[in-house]
């Protein structure tokens, strides 16, 4: 087992457990788990009209297509979860050189993936947020 800092490192590298510090896989858990990037996995995916019956076909979307799409989002928050997006290889950033510009965003392969569990995510937090606002309700009661 090691037993520096450096061999930690190494053991989490090879064995990818995002208990330990220092996993990257932790950072990537981190970034796959915020709502920004959950809500654009789903919208690219074909989930945009946010019905628990969607599955259409995924497609790529402009960037101000998904800016309107993702009410409350702000500018500086979608372009930096789109950028760290690419970076990770989830979606593709096409640039057209039109007037003005035109640029879109298609899931990759491993974007697609993805997109599979944070529908799933996304369905479950719909179908029973009823139900935790139930329970809220209810803490809340008990705690004031």
């Amino acid at each position: 087992m090691a037993t520096t800092k450096a061999g930690k490192r190494a053991q989490a590298k090879t064995e990818y457990n995002a208990f330990l510090t220092v996993c990257p896989s932790r950072q990537l858990l981190d970034r796959i788990s915020n709502k920004w990037v959950v809500l654009i996995l789903c919208a690219l995916g074909g989930d945009a009209s946010g019905r628990l019956d969607a599955s259409d076909a995924a497609r790529a979307m402009r960037y101000s297509e998904l800016s309107r799409l993702l009410a409350g989002v702000s500018q500086k928050m979608l372009t930096q979860t789109l950028r760290s997006l690419e970076r990770d290889g989830l979606l593709t950033r096409t640039v057209t050189p039109t007037v003005p510009v035109t640029v879109s965003y298609e899931l990759t392969e491993l974007g697609l993936s993805l997109h599979d569990m944070t529908r799933g995510l996304r369905h479950w937090a719909q179908t029973h947020m009823d139900e935790v606002r139930a329970h809220r309700e209810g803490y809340d009661a008990r705690t004031s």
